[in-house]
This record gives structure tokens, C-alpha cells and sequence, in this order.
């Protein structure tokens, strides 16, 4: 099954990431990490598109999903989750990230961030202060 587990910063993506890869096996992509998989950004990005189209049916691929673009990364039959914070424990998050200091600059990078994948497509939608990733790997089980 390929999943696209989709937020903003510090929403919780990765904690319910490894959450499913504990329940459901597979394995976790983050980002860009799929550039490490050829030399040229083109050739990874094939790659990777073939990874992800072959795990909609094969074994678990998690790709964790902060940048809009990489929203084209996913193919027809991925599931698509959408984890959800609210923009204080975002910014706690991110300042506890960052040592107890947060910049004002970062502070107002995040609040015009907030909310950027409001209105998308999503098979679920998980709350990434109060979800219980048991629940929703039940329903992701019983999809496969």
C-alpha cells in the first residue's frame, strides 16, 4: 500500500509514520529522500514515482508529505492522510525542535504555512494532537 501521510511542520506526520510502519510493516520515505535513489533529480524522481505505483498493491511505502509539490508524487490508489494541528502546538512543537527558541521569522513562516493543505483530497483526516494511530491503522489493515 503506498500512503501519503500529508501536514505542516511539527503536525505529527512523522510520530503516526512510525506509528503505521510498527503496526503495518513497510517502510518510511520523508521529503527529498527519495533524491539518494539516483545521481540526476530526474532519474530519482522516476525512480521513486515507480516505487510508489508498484507499492500501491506491494509492500508498504509511507512517504511523508510537508511541501505541496511533492503532492504529484502520489499515485492513483494511494491512500492519503491528512494530519492536522493547531497553530499553537505547531509553533510549541517547532520551538521545542529548536531548542526552546523560536524566531519570530520561523514563528511567522509557520502561521502563513498553516492551513496550506485545508481543502485537498484526503482519505482521512487524523488529528495529530489527540489521534489514536491504533484506530486508523485498523482501518488502513482492513484495506489491504
Amino acid at each position: 500500500m503506498t500512503i501519503g501521510i500529508i501536514g505542516e511542520n511539527c503536525s505529527g506526520k512523522s510520530t503516526l509514520a512510525e506509528a503505521l510502519i510498527e503496526r503495518l510493516g513497510g517502510e518510511i520515505v520523508t521529503g527529498k529522500d527519495y533524491l539518494r535513489m539516483a545521481r540526476s533529480e530526474a532519474q530519482a524522481a522516476a525512480l521513486f514515482r515507480e516505487k510508489l505505483k508498484s507499492a500501491v498493491t506491494g509492500p508498504n511505502v509511507i512517504y511523508v508529505i510537508s511541501e505541496k509539490e511533492h503532492l504529484a508524487f502520489l499515485p492513483e490508489g494511494a491512500v492519503r492522510i491528512l494530519v492536522q494541528a493547531d497553530l499553537d502546538t505547531v509553533k510549541e512543537r517547532f520551538r521545542a525542535r529548536m531548542r526552546g527558541n523560536l524566531p519570530p521569522a520561523v514563528a511567522m513562516m509557520l502561521e502563513k504555512k498553516h492551513g496550506t493543505f485545508d481543502g485537498g483530497e484526503y482519505d482521512y483526516v487524523y488529528d495529530g494532537v489527540s489521534g489514536d494511530p491504533a484506530a486508523l491503522c485498523a482501518k488502513l489493515a482492513a484495506r489491504a
